[in-house]
């Protein structure tokens, strides 16, 4: 890296802090330094880089698309350096976990265990957020997400935690001995599938059957499963989390695809913070016995 090359850290962080509180006078403030001293700054920056970051034309200033484009790498960046320091120096030990995780997982497997974490580490407060969608990872923000998956997020470190294949299951009763001798033959059931997912019309899809001739149901992924037991529909899962129903005879698998996937542990790059590494350290201990 060319150090001298870059701009003064003074001006840079008086433009990130401008981004980041939306006026000069407020990253002032920030700053512990005067609205005057910001502005001096932000021209010396655009000085030294050649370029305007700033619209002075209207009644406010706004971003140029170098600007913009400046901004969001310092955002990242001074954020990287934030979450850095703040583990190292346990200054951000006491904000809660923020952990994404999908319902079924949450209530599949996560749930049942999560009383020996908080046994081993009474000290860590958890923000569990189950939802199907994809949250970003942000400084302060979600610190893991347990997505399956490939394992590919670029910008994100993704480690292979729980290996498995996904499954089509349905209740015996539902089926009522019917012959199933093709993935075509479940198109005219009732099929359910996770919240915010689409797996069992691309299932059907990639069967060459035609999805929803008999409907189907979004349900979060725990009442999902729970609605398959009952016999409301055909469901498509992580095999990991119907193990058990299809051995005591709750759940007949109907199909599995046995392509590599599983779900991830997925971080930001860089220093975990103690209750993060706490908390990775516990899901794998927890991955072997099982």
């Amino acid at each position: 890296m060319d150090w001298s090359a870059l701009p003064p850290l003074s001006a840079l962080r008086a433009f990130g802090a401008y981004v980041d509180t939306g006026s000069v006078s407020a990253a002032g403030a920030a700053l512990n330094v005067s609205h005057a001293a910001v502005s001096q700054q932000l021209r010396a920056l655009e000085a030294h880089m050649g370029v305007s970051l700033l619209d002075r034309a209207g009644r406010q200033m706004r971003l140029t698309a170098e600007g913009d484009a400046l901004a969001k790498a310092l955002i990242d960046g001074f954020g990287a350096i934030q979450q850095s320091v703040e583990a190292l120096t346990g200054a951000n030990a006491r904000r809660a976990l923020q952990i994404s995780v999908t319902p079924s997982f949450a209530s599949g497997w996560l749930m049942p265990r999560l009383a020996r974490f908080r046994e081993r580490h009474p000290e860590v407060n958890l923000m569990i957020d189950p939802s199907a969608a994809i949250r970003p990872l942000e400084p302060g923000g979600i610190d893991l997400a347990l997505r399956y998956g490939t394992g590919t997020w670029p910008g994100l470190e993704a480690e292979l935690f729980l290996p498995s294949s996904i499954a089509v299951v349905a209740a015996p009763a539902l089926l009522n001995n019917a012959d199933i001798t093709t993935p075509k033959d479940l198109a005219r059931f009732h099929w359910l599938q996770e919240l915010g997912t689409t797996e069992a019309s691309k299932w059907l899809e990639q069967q060459g059957a035609k999805p929803g001739e008999a409907g189907y149901t979004e349900l979060p992924g725990n009442l999902m499963l729970e609605a398959a037991r009952q016999g409301q529909g055909i469901a498509i899962t992580a095999a990991v989390f119907v193990q058990q129903d299809i051995e005591a005879g709750r759940l007949k698998l109907l199909y599995e695809d046995a392509r590599k996937g599983g779900y991830y542990l997925v971080t930001r790059p860089g220093v975990h913070r103690p209750p993060l590494r706490d908390f990775l350290r516990w899901l794998r201990s927890e991955v072997r016995k099982s």
